[in-house]
């Protein structure tokens, strides 16, 4: 199993930071984007982060341009989009690409992990959901049309949060 926790992002400001920092918390690891039909769905993984913050989950966030262009705007176009329209207060991270040639290293692990429901291979669209436990491994994923408030993921959430605190 891929582990993420040592892999270096960049902050939607631009500055680096280690996934190591996010160390001992669940995350839920999110490609987003401003102009999609799924693009409500930052509602809900808003929800997500401030009611299951204090049990340990950590929601993160990635623009990604590669599906259907629907993430043009600059880092501060994005970061102002999901402040004013969602509330946005989960990090977001520096557009990345998370496909083909230039994927970024934390998504050539996330994909490359078989996991359930959804297994290894390509992000198919915006909004792919991957839950990562408290040790930085990768435990589930969810395709885009998962609801964050979907039964089944947030059932994976809560293994993941009460088997890393037992």
């Amino acid at each position: 199993m891929a582990n993420v926790s040592d892999l270096e992002v960049q902050t939607i400001d631009g500055e680096p930071k280690s996934l190591s920092a996010y160390g001992g918390r669940v995350l839920l690891v999110v490609n987003v984007a401003s102009q999609c039909g799924l693009t409500p769905h930052y509602a809900g993984l808003e929800q997500l982060h401030r009611e299951l913050s204090d049990a340990g989950l950590t929601v993160l966030g990635f623009p990604c341009n590669q599906f259907g262009g629907q993430e043009p705007g600059s880092e501060a176009d994005i970061k102002s989009f999901c402040e004013t329209k969602f509330d946005v207060t989960f990090p977001l991270f520096s557009k990345i690409d998370v496909n083909g040639p230039t994927r970024h290293p934390l998504y050539a692990a996330l994909t490359s992990t078989e996991t359930q429901p959804a297994g290894a291979g390509d992000v198919s669209w915006n909004f792919e959901k991957f839950v990562v436990d408290r040790e930085g491994e990768i435990v589930a994923r969810f395709g885009p049309k998962t609801t964050p408030d979907d039964p089944v993921l947030r059932a994976a959430i809560d293994r993941a949060l009460a088997a890393s605190a037992a």
